[in-house]
């Protein structure tokens, strides 16, 4: 993470994005809220949950359909 702080310090850049696949360590994500420029850490996790719901990589494979009870359509007139 250092080495990219570095090289956005270089470029000038206003912040960065840093993704993995893996996970942050506590002390990284702890690094990362407290310095400048900002850095967004997107660990694996949160990385396939942005995959999904963007659908970006995925594709759907299984459609559920959920129903309920129309209450209006049971009343008496």
């Amino acid at each position: 993470m250092q080495a990219f702080l570095g090289a956005l310090h270089h470029a000038g850049a206003a912040g960065g994005v840093l993704i993995t696949t893996s996970r942050f360590t506590p002390d990284a994500v702890a690094f990362a809220r407290s310095i400048t420029p900002r850095v967004i850490l997107i660990d694996g996790p949160r990385l396939g949950r942005l995959m999904v719901t963007h659908g970006i990589g995925v594709q759907e494979r299984q459609t559920f359909r959920v129903v309920e009870t129309d209450e209006d359509f049971f009343e008496t007139a």
